[in-house]
């Protein structure tokens, strides 16, 4: 419609400026140390929503880190889209990497680099936007509900309690959630669904104490060794998976399935040149996009233990850690997958160590039918404002509420991500496209023009 056209070409500057200013807040939820700059960011979330037009805006307390809800009801007979986002991001470890400080938002090349750019803050913030323009438009077909927690980014601990118990609060027909990946603006995609996760922390121990390398080296086990041993055994020479039990309820994709994903395009030398390495890595017999996709995997993602500091410390140590993590797909449960990892690694163990292991958090896996009408809406937006259907894609990512809202609500969840996967979410130098941003912006409010008429 030429009245949000003009109405976002208008505001787009002043836009801009609210999401950096959103982003110079370090809404680290992973950190103690960050409990104000929640807060902080939250009341900040609350602000932006009831400047954009919404009627009602809490900030409801957890456990843990707050919760914004919002609302814009404009007849209770219209259908009513629940929007859910996060205002938490990653911690910005290692920062000697960044280019520039991560809550120091820097726009270059057209890009918008600080942590949270991208995930979430950048994304959650064009719904926002796109309420606005259909307020201050006259424009708004359906009832908008939001939901942005802070917690995303260490498992939603809290989130499954407030839902069960604000069930009427939270009532919709759809929830719309923008913290996926397309695969480009010349090749827009919708994620049809997002693996589930199990990440654990695990703990080897060898002697009782650090020892000194020269007098016991070669007669006490090293508790690094042996994890690292444990953790290649992980994997067998076709890079598959070796845990007894861990395949056993993965669902198969079709070879239909299999043929639609590779219709996107892919240049493997360009993926290649973007990550920096030589050559790929992954599950003989599938593609890069099936393995990111719609296989399950395993990764190490930490390890430690001796002596980091600076200069030479000849230890033998007592103990070492590492953080696992699996991502599942259709059919995995976590609680399961969780159990048949930690056991593992405690019978693979040999005698000389012992091995403590605990789950951080997890998180089903979550597929979109996309012969619902949500999914029908989304598509039409998005082919209306890019110009060509978007690409049905799995994603590699997980959304552990995905599952926990449809259980508690009994709605279908929607992804229209507007990211992209070269966007660095969760390393240093995260960024987002500024023609991204706004070309979600745009997006939206034809989601819900195409929602309400196909309800």
């Amino acid at each position: 419609m030429q009245a949000w056209k003009d109405y976002q070409a208008e505001n787009k500057d002043r836009f801009l400026s609210e999401l950096l200013d959103l982003l110079r807040i370090p809404s680290i939820s992973a950190k103690s140390e960050n409990k104000a700059d929640m807060q902080k960011c939250a009341e900040a979330v609350q602000a932006r929503l009831l400047e954009a037009g919404a009627d009602k805006v809490e900030i409801y307390t957890t456990d843990g880190h707050p919760l914004v809800y919002g609302e814009k009801i404009i007849d209770a007979t219209k259908p009513t889209v629940l929007v859910y986002g996060h205002y938490d991001v990653q911690p910005a470890d290692p920062l000697d990497l960044w280019n520039s400080g991560p809550f120091d938002p820097l726009i270059k090349d057209g890009k918008i680099f600080a942590r949270g750019s991208c995930d979430d803050k950048g994304q959650f913030y064009m719904h926002v936007k796109a309420l606005e323009t259909m307020v201050k438009t006259n424009t708004l077909t359906t009832n908008i509900k939001f939901c942005i927690e802070g917690e995303e980014e260490v498992g939603s601990p809290n989130l499954g309690k407030f839902v069960a118990s604000h069930k009427d609060l939270l009532k919709a027909d759809v929830i719309l959630i923008s913290d996926t990946a397309m695969i480009s603006l010349d090749t827009p995609s919708i994620d049809i669904g997002v693996r589930g996760l199990s990440y654990i922390e695990v703990e080897v121990t060898g002697p009782n104490r650090d020892l000194h390398s020269g007098v016991y080296g070669g007669a006490v086990a090293n508790p690094i060794t042996i994890l690292a041993k444990m953790i290649a055994s992980l994997h067998d020479e076709n890079n598959h998976i070796t845990i007894p039990g861990f395949y056993d309820d993965v669902a198969v994709s079709t070879d239909a399935e299999r043929k639609l994903m590779a219709q996107a395009p892919f240049d493997e030398q360009e993926y290649k040149d973007d990550l920096g390495v030589k050559e790929l890595w992954g599950e003989k017999g599938f593609s890069t996009n099936e393995r990111t996709g719609i296989r399950p995997t395993l990764e190490l993602n930490g390890i430690w233990g001796g002596y980091t500091g600076e200069g030479a410390k000849t230890v033998l140590p007592s103990k070492a850690f590492a953080k696992i993590s699996a991502r599942l797909v259709p059919n995995q449960g976590s609680d399961k997958i969780t159990d048949i990892l930690i056991n593992h690694l405690k019978k693979i163990a040999p005698p000389y160590v012992t091995v403590k292991a605990s789950l951080h958090h997890g998180g089903e896996p979550y597929m979109t039918p996309i012969d619902s009408k949500a999914y029908q809406a989304a598509a039409k937006a998005m082919e209306t404002t890019f110009g060509k259907a978007p690409i049905p894609v799995r994603g590699g990512g997980s959304i552990p509420i995905c599952a926990l809202f449809e259980k508690e609500l009994g709605i279908k969840i929607v992804f229209m991500g507007f990211g992209l996967d070269s966007d660095n979410l969760h390393s240093p130098n995260e960024k987002f496209n500024l023609d991204n941003f706004y070309k979600g912006i745009e997006t939206i409010p034809y989601f819900h023009k195409c929602f309400a008429e196909m309800s």
